[in-house]
């Protein structure tokens, strides 16, 4: 029964739908989600069939009277006899008259009796193009004609995607900034969102590839199903709307429908974050905690704070500034909404003494809050702001943020100023402000998302860099800006196994090949690759920034940052024996089958490690 069931592709598929759980490869409610989505994406031919019914039956009915009307008048032929025009001329005349283009009068002049029936003929026919055609701009021009012509053209665009890619639900400006970061390293994603401006927006974005996206609601699965969460191809699911209702469902419905998927949701409150955790084990990116941590770690190891701002930033980046915020003193804090919290929560845990402004305070909690407006002159005398170190304007309000920063400046010139951006106009006004640390919420959870997406190892990285100490930090960001520039260019991961790296895989086992050399020029391996190792990950231990002299094994995975160019020299290193053969040991090998058999040249032997090395 079992080997009848896998040859009969008809049973097999009943077999998915209604078999025991445990032999099932699909899920039930995935497959029925799926089948409703298509049933949805296909609907547009129907819409069309059901709206333009009556003006096709029009025209049907006026060409059929007006080819029975022709057979029906008698005409003469050129000796004068009666003669009836048969279906088929009657047909061809027709066709050609109510299409206007008006051949001739076949097979013999018509009589007036005929040219009369011809001219009502014309008429009616005029009617019926005039309805037919108005009809039809007006279902173009119909909402919902235009939402089932979009989901079908989507639809067939995602289901035709055949390499990994993004599902990104939300494209605000945090899913711009994260959409920009993955086209740059060459990645898909496709787009859900419920504004159909940004849509549009994103139909004229200057992407290198053709963006599969939809004004549709993230809430409703059968969206998030044809936008490809049940498709093979994709990779993960990120949530970044700004409805964090939204965030929940997208996050229950990838766990419940696709649970192997790993999902990335947005959320500002510690008790949306603890409903996501609910279902499966999602990355929930908070910008407050985050922005709070980022300043945390700026206060104690600025160094460190630079690299990873750095690093978040994506390729192109310019190296960010240095700044050196006060590690000791009183810190002043304005608005204790979720970022003041944060905020006040970190900095007393460094030990910091925080004084709070908080116009409308609540709760038992905020009891030693300084009520008042931070802009009024008066509450900054009474919380003695010249005496402070650090000031934070942190409300949700741009124009109160930009008066606060204005006048704790003017009461203290000397203060380090943090300061929260909401909307993305307000930006070049920050800019001129020229505060010390700049909190935009939704840069900070694009930087995260793409440090989670780009690379695992980049991920691993950052997590693991602070713990290095500052001057270990500062020594690596010298090293990095001499070797590559002030920009970040290419940052990418490099896997040390027979599939990814078969030349030097064979050479592996020997115990003789090293790190350094590998970052050596194949045109010349006294020049070193413009490209710098960040980790090299082996059994599940990080090595951060490891020396030339580590000694590489099979199964290692090498973060790496270079230059495009270095990347693709690496690329023939790992690949072409002979290219393996010079920059280990200098020797240069023939690389044709005709020459290897002259010279008796094996394939793959392992390489022989120079005595003396020419100082590069």
């Amino acid at each position: 029964m079992t080997e009848v069931v896998v040859g009969n592709p008809l049973l097999a598929f009943w077999r998915n739908v209604f078999g025991r759980e445990d032999d099932r490869p699909v899920r039930r409610s995935t497959l029925l989600v799926a089948a409703a989505s298509a049933a949805e994406a296909s609907a547009t031919i129907f819409l069309v069939m059901r709206r333009m019914r009556a003006p096709l039956i029009v025209l049907i009915v006026i060409f059929a009277v007006s080819v029975l009307g022709l057979t029906l008048i008698p005409g003469q032929d050129l000796e004068g006899d009666p003669y009836r025009m048969g279906f088929f001329d009657a047909f061809y005349v027709m066709s050609y008259t109510a299409s206007t283009i008006g051949f001739g009068e076949i097979p013999y002049p018509f009589t007036y009796n005929q040219r009369m029936w011809v001219t009502i003929s014309i008429y009616l026919t005029v009617v019926g193009w005039a309805y037919a055609i108005g009809s039809l701009l007006a279902l173009l021009q119909d909402r919902a004609f235009r939402s089932a012509l979009a989901l079908q053209h989507f639809t067939r665009k995602v289901s035709r995607l055949r390499e990994p890619f993004l599902l990104i639900a939300g494209y605000g400006r945090a899913g711009e900034l994260l959409g920009r970061s993955i086209d740059a390293l060459g990645r898909r994603f496709v787009v859900l969102d419920a504004n159909s401006e940004r849509i549009d927006d994103l139909e004229l974005a200057p992407l290198h590839a053709d963006v599969p996206a939809l004004a549709a609601d993230a809430r409703d699965p059968g969206h998030l199903t044809v936008a490809g969460l049940n498709h093979a191809c994709c990779e993960a699911v990120v949530a970044l709307t700004d409805d964090e209702e939204t965030n929940l469902t997208v996050v229950m419905a990838a766990a419940l429908l696709r649970p192997e998927l790993p999902v990335i949701a947005r959320a500002t409150s510690r008790a949306m974050a603890d409903r996501m955790r609910a279902f499966g084990d999602p990355s929930v990116v908070d910008p407050f905690d985050r922005f709070g941590d980022h300043l945390r770690l700026a206060l104690s190891a600025p160094a460190s704070y630079q690299l990873l701002t750095w690093l978040e930033s994506g390729p192109g980046a310019p190296l960010p500034g240095r700044g050196t915020p006060p590690r000791s003193g009183r810190w002043v804090v304005c608005g204790y909404g979720r970022l003041g919290r944060e905020l006040t929560a970190d900095l007393r845990a460094e030990g910091i003494e925080v004084t709070v402004i908080e116009p409308n305070p609540t709760g038992p909690e905020d009891a030693d809050i300084v009520v008042g407006d931070g802009s009024e002159p008066e509450v900054l005398e009474r919380i003695d702001l010249a005496h402070a170190v650090g000031f934070v304007a942190g409300t949700d309000n741009d124009t109160a943020n930009l008066s606060l920063v204005a006048a704790a400046r003017r009461a203290n010139p000397s203060l380090f100023v943090a300061a929260r951006q909401n909307r993305p106009a307000s930006a070049p006004l920050f800019s001129a402000m020229a505060v010390d640390a700049l909190l935009v919420p939704t840069e900070v959870i694009a930087h995260e998302v793409y440090a989670q997406l780009s690379t695992p190892l980049l991920w691993r990285f950052i997590r693991e860099m602070p713990a290095q100490g500052d001057a270990w930090a500062a020594d690596l960001v010298d090293r990095l800006t001499q070797l590559c520039g002030p920009e970040l260019q290419v940052l990418w991961k490099v896997r040390l196994t027979p599939q990814e790296a078969p030349a030097l895989t064979r050479c592996l086992p020997s115990g003789e090949v090293r790190l350094g050399d590998l970052l050596r020029n194949p045109e010349d391996r006294d020049e070193p690759l413009h490209a710098m190792v960040l980790l090299v990950l082996r059994g599940g231990r990080a090595m951060l920034a490891p020396d030339d002299d580590v000694v590489l094994r099979t199964g290692d995975e090498l973060l790496l940052a270079g230059w495009a160019a270095a990347r693709r020299a690496l690329g023939r290193i790992l690949l072409v024996d002979s290219v393996l053969e010079y920059v280990v040991s200098g020797r240069r090998v023939p690389t044709s089958w005709v020459w290897r058999t002259i010279t008796r040249t094996p394939v793959g032997a392992p390489a022989e490690r120079p005595t003396e090395r020419t100082p590069s």
